[in-house]
């Protein structure tokens, strides 16, 4: 069933076969994704593809300065007929909710997206409206283009499961996107993975045992993420103001079950853990002005701390 969408998926994404799979990913991890890179490559279209490929509502939301927070979650309004107060459901009243270029809306309306991201539903006016399962926001935003923007509070972006980066298509992958969009007819996205399935494959992840060595080992590679820490990483010491939070660990196990699952096995190894690492924790790990000003990201320090993390012995 994952190959189906994954097959899906690339008839419109070329050569991004681990940025599809982190996808899915997060859609039976039950978690939320965002996703950042330069304008053109293709952010937009994968959670779009994604958001297709599910037999479930899709809905996306254009956030823009002027965007509002009852135009996210909903508003009561007024029926003179039955002179009673009416909800009318906001962009979030969907099981794929897309919000495109979320850096745009105010930090008022993005927080509109807090109680709907964590506990899956609404309050409004004192009444709280239940989400439907499956409940995913996919997120997208432009790193260089800071005008009109506000960045992401470290709250939210906490609350994204992964944080996937599209690096530009090379010679052979552009030659295939312009085969593909320049055409009278453009190859479209059809639903493969009913709504049923994708709730029973999201049990099933969930049901994969973890041994204790394993959850050791992403425990201690979350630890080194922390200046603080007896454990931490000399890279860490040095360019790392905030290390990850409680929901970066929890990630990684239940990210590294999902790998684990559509590589075709019943347990969770180290590997696993280490082929979810970088998004999962990427967007966690806050930097100091040092690491700025040496242009070090966090995708390099996540790599030392994995190659220094000794794997638990047998």
């Amino acid at each position: 069933m994952v190959e189906k969408v994954r097959t899906n998926i690339k008839r419109v994404i070329e050569g991004k076969p681990d940025v599809i799979s982190s996808a899915i990913t997060v859609l039976l991890a039950e978690g939320h994704l965002l996703i950042e890179d330069v304008p053109g490559v293709g952010k937009t279209m994968l959670a779009k593809s994604l958001a297709r490929s599910i037999d479930s509502s899709v809905r996306r939301i254009q956030f823009t300065p002027d965007l509002l927070p009852s135009d996210v979650t909903g508003v009561s309004v007024y029926n003179q007929e039955t002179r009673q107060f009416e909800f009318r459901p906001g962009g979030v009243f969907a099981n794929i909710v897309v919000g495109d270029e979320i850096n745009r809306a105010s930090p008022k309306t993005q927080s509109a997206l807090l109680e709907c991201m964590e506990e899956r539903q609404v309050t409004v006016d004192n009444t709280t409206y239940t989400l439907e399962a499956p409940f995913m926001v996919i997120a997208t935003q432009n790193p260089i283009e800071m005008e009109g923007t506000y960045p992401l509070p470290e709250a939210q972006m906490d609350r994204f499961f992964f944080k996937l980066r599209l690096d530009f298509p090379g010679m052979e992958q552009l030659h295939t996107i312009i085969d593909r969009t320049t055409k009278e007819k453009e190859p479209a996205v059809r639903r493969v993975l009913e709504q049923g399935q994708i709730l029973e494959m999201r049990d099933t992840a969930r049901a994969i045992p973890v041994a204790r060595p394993v959850q050791e080992y992403a425990i201690k590679v979350t630890l080194a993420t922390h200046p603080e820490s007896d454990q931490a990483h000399e890279m860490t010491r040095r360019y790392v103001r905030f290390g990850s939070s409680p929901r970066g660990v929890q990630a990684l196990i239940v990210g590294a079950k999902v790998h684990a699952l559509m590589k075709d096995r019943v347990h969770v190894s180290c590997e696993d853990v280490r082929a979810v690492a970088l998004p999962a924790l990427r967007h966690r790990v806050l930097l100091n002005f040092e690491a700025e000003a040496q242009r070090v990201d966090a995708d390099a320090i996540l790599s030392a701390i994995l190659e220094s993390v000794p794997e638990p012995k047998e």
